[in-house]
């Protein structure tokens, strides 16, 4: 492959993928938006205990060095000038929580993941002090108060770490997202790295006003946050700071999105009513609502979409997230290892082609949209002596399709136009079972991009085409076509029907497992109805 000179290309932008479960470092072209290479990491995930989730911040940083690193050598390799990288995007999990001291560059404690439970009981106590009749809470956030978002997760660091305690009181602290975290340590760290965060990360904090755009001195009051350890809220696409050591040294990070949002912008959802469904650790549906807030009657959170530069008009979206998707799979791999590798689970259902009666509800942590039903916890229902592990498998992706589905019907009666198809993207769509049942279960047909790192892409073009450099047009005739795959539904839709009745069916028996016990026992459950 590699030509004898080094190939000319035009410019290039990079763009960091830090998901739940793996690091990524990906380089596209700015002209074709073709991706040239790419180099990915799986990221360990902590349960110190029941319902709890925790990563190493510094093991997260270290990945993405690595990928960068890995990514250039293998550009190297195919003849492709490195020099030609212009700028670098940031795309991340969201809601993950980050404290660390600004003077050592050290975090105080460690991240605590969207998916940790350990805050319900600071959930329930914070919703006794919301008046019924004024949810400011989700009025000014879009949000449902969750042990899902950021600022129940800083609270509790706040009440139970006393390093963190120790570090506010000195003045040393620093707040972030994964992105903060990430842009801070890249832009130099303890020796003037840039702590900011963008409008897509900051909306999923819980702390951030989505009218206004701004930190609410309210909000940050009703959850006790001091405002000094927020970072700078910027636009998803403009010049944050430049990159102060590695391969990449002095090229300028200039996109951070929230994953989901990345992926929005990667599938050129760029107009009011188009929307895009990722399947990664968990599953979320985004719609483009364009300029105006939408606020759901059907369990949906109110969020931003993108804002791409500092004079740009904010785009809104509605979300339909569901925790565990990706996550099952994984779960059926490390927890009971009836597979070695994820792709392994295709071939268990290809073999049965039906999961024979056996329904999966993965509530592991609790039910989020449409339910938030914290109280949820995962079962396994509808088996017999026929049962086996293929069964199981087929069940867990047919889980996967259900929730999304779940979703999908909320999204149509809060928006009343259906969606005539489905744009898919996100790791698991590489698989073609789930991509042919999800088609089946919503009867409609599931559209796939040749090119899955819808993410990444999202991060990347926000990047180029930040101001000051230039390099990606995002005016729609710039923006090149993508090649699509199309799964249509191969099943009558009362078959479609009365599966998916079923599956209510099991969801109601997942309901009501869990009762919250003492704070600190670590069996606390996840994600609290919106009042």
């Amino acid at each position: 492959m590699a030509a004898s000179k080094k190939a000319v290309l035009g410019p290039l932008v990079g763009a960091v993928d830090q998901g739940t479960s793996s690091t990524r470092f990906l380089v596209f072209n700015s002209k074709t938006a073709e991706l040239l290479s790419h180099h990915q990491v799986e990221i360990k995930q902590e349960f110190p205990r029941e319902g709890w989730v925790e990563q190493d911040p510094k093991e997260i940083l270290h990945s993405v060095y690595e990928c960068i690193e890995k990514t250039c050598e293998k550009l190297g390799q195919l003849n492709i000038d490195i020099s030609n990288i212009k700028a670098i995007g940031v795309s991340n999990q969201r809601e993950t929580t980050v404290v660390w001291d600004k003077i050592t560059g050290e975090p105080l404690y460690n991240a605590v993941v969207w998916l940790d439970l350990r805050t319900q009981s600071t959930v329930e106590s914070l919703s006794k002090r919301i008046p019924g009749n004024n949810n400011f809470v989700k009025s000014k956030t879009g949000l449902p108060l969750s042990t899902y978002f950021s600022a129940v997760k800083l609270r509790w660091l706040l009440d139970n770490v006393r390093k963190v305690q120790k570090a506010v009181e000195e003045k040393r602290a620093l707040f972030g997202t994964i992105d903060s975290w990430l842009i801070w340590s890249l832009t130099g760290g303890v020796n003037g790295g840039v702590h900011c965060t963008d409008v897509t990360n900051a909306s999923r904090t819980m702390l951030f006003n989505i009218h206004s755009l701004e930190w609410d001195k309210q909000l940050c009051e009703f959850f006790g946050i001091p405002m000094e350890i927020l970072p700078n809220v910027r636009s998803s696409s403009e010049i944050y700071g430049l990159m102060k050591a590695g391969a990449l040294e002095g090229v300028p990070i200039s996109g951070c999105l929230g994953d989901q949002s990345a992926a929005l912008v990667g599938q050129m959802c760029f107009q009011i009513g188009q929307a895009k469904n990722t399947y990664g650790t968990g599953c979320f549906l985004l719609c483009n609502t364009g300029h105006k807030c939408v606020f759901s009657d059907h369990g949906l959170l109110t969020t931003v979409a993108y804002k791409l530069g500092r004079d740009k008009p904010v785009y809104y979206a509605l979300e339909g997230s569901v925790a565990i998707a990706g996550a099952v799979i994984r779960w059926l791999r490390d927890n009971l290892g009836i597979i070695k590798t994820s792709e392994e689970i295709e071939k268990l259902a290809k073999e049965v082609g039906t999961s024979y009666g056996c329904y999966f509800v993965p509530a592991f942590s609790g039910l989020y949209a449409p339910y938030w039903e914290p109280s949820a916890r995962g079962i396994i229902c509808g088996l017999t002596q026929f049962t086996n592990k293929c069964h199981i498998a087929f069940a867990a992706l047919e889980a996967v399709c259900f929730q999304t589905r779940e979703i999908l019907d909320a999204m149509n009666r809060d928006c009343g136009i259906p969606l005539s198809h489905l744009q898919v993207d996100g790791g698991m769509t590489s698989n073609k079972i789930l991509m042919q049942l999800q088609a089946d279960i919503l009867y409609i047909p599931v559209v796939k991009p040749s090119m899955p790192e819808t993410t990444a892409l999202g991060a990347a073009m926000a990047a180029g085409a930040a101001e000051g450099v230039g390099v990606w047009s995002l005016e729609p005739e710039d923006l090149s076509a993508v090649t699509m795959e199309r799964f249509e539904p191969q099943i009558n839709a009362e078959e479609s029907e009365i599966r998916y009745s079923t599956w209510k069916k099991a969801v109601m028996k997942s309901m009501g497992w869990v009762t919250t016990q003492s704070p600190e026992s670590g069996k606390n459950a996840c994600a609290t109805m919106p009042s």
